[in-house]
């Protein structure tokens, strides 16, 4: 549903276009120092207005509603809210007969009977992402001494990150992308086999992101065309440092000391400006698309500080749970 984890545990709620959107974060320890202008670098990252992005701009000020007395942590659940405040609604009505190809449109209107919020994509927009982020920032205070890095290394099956973009942009069209994550000092013995293991969390979160359609974990798929004599990672220490690290730091769903480096594939936008086909329901044929307002030509690009964030947060999670 829309909650995750078993000592720290989220819960995310709201719409695109309605009063707000938030998160309701529990298990955080006590006393750790935590005020709005924390989150200020991490939203900017997410924020929209760059070539390629939507240019739906808000202000994303984030309001800590409960869990926070002078300055720090409680213990009791943190409410973060985030109000909307910069909505074009009418550039959705289409879509409540006229689903967008490859989008939730068509899916969320017959699981929910057509009583789903259309506007802006409703439950499924990226806006959801807003509170992932800040979940993300308060799992980081949890795990000070674990450091997590994304970052955008493909878009559109190139390394020229900026050409592409501005091609994409010039034709109308959207692009994937490939994003990179790498977390160091990571403990030993993270991941709770079998089906919990720490690979099984992370990409149970991976695949909350709109848009995110898979995920490989050290070497991935490659895995597949190389052979044990190429693959396995010689232990070189006590601690369990490797030569190499192909499994990604996991070995059988656990932790194994080494850096955590997993990849996500991040899907084209459906919302592009080139006109489309689809199957308008109102009308029962199928129709001409041409969809309005304001889109995302690639999301990838504002996707690296939410990966951050939900590797946080499954590291919290597992961390406290083992404490």
């Amino acid at each position: 549903m829309n909650s995750f984890g078993r000592i720290f545990k989220i819960s995310i709620f709201g719409e695109s276009h309605g009063t707000l959107v938030g998160v309701c974060i529990d298990g955080c320890r006590h006393g750790i120092e935590l005020c709005e202008n924390d989150f200020s670098d991490a939203i900017q990252r997410r924020k929209s207005g760059k070539q390629g992005t939507s240019l739906r701009i808000e202000p994303d000020i984030p309001e800590i509603a409960s869990g926070v007395f002078n300055g720090f942590t409680t213990g009791a659940p943190i409410t973060i809210l985030f109000k909307n405040q910069n909505a074009q609604s009418e550039d959705y009505l289409q879509h409540k007969t006229i689903p967008r190809p490859s989008h939730a449109d068509f899916v969320a209107m017959k699981k929910f009977d057509g009583f789903n919020d259309y506007r802006g994509s409703g439950h499924f927009s990226g806006r959801l992402t807003l509170p992932l982020v800040a979940a993300g920032l308060v799992a980081k205070k949890n795990i000070p001494d674990i450091i997590i890095n994304a970052k955008i290394i493909e878009a559109g099956g190139e390394t020229d990150i900026n050409a592409m973009i501005e091609k994409t942009v010039n034709d109308g069209d959207s692009a994937g992308g490939i994003i990179e994550c790498i977390a160091k000092n990571i403990p030993v013995g993270l991941g709770e086999p079998f089906f919990d293991s720490i690979e099984s969390q992370i990409a149970h979160l991976a695949f909350s992101i709109p848009a995110v359609k898979g995920i490989e974990f050290g070497a991935g798929f490659l895995s597949a065309k190389m052979r044990g004599s190429e693959h396995n990672d010689i232990i070189t220490n006590e601690n369990g440092k490797t030569a190499t690290n192909n499994s990604g730091g996991v070995a059988g769903g656990i932790t194994n000391g080494n850096d955590l480096t997993f990849r996500i594939a991040v899907k084209p936008t459906s919302s592009i400006a080139k006109n489309q086909k689809t199957f308008d329901f109102k009308n029962k044929k199928i129709s001409d698309l041409k969809i309005h307002g304001r889109h995302d030509s690639c999301i990838a690009l504002r996707i690296p500080v939410i990966v951050e964030a939900i590797t946080a947060i499954a590291l919290a999670d597992f961390i406290l749970l083992k404490k």
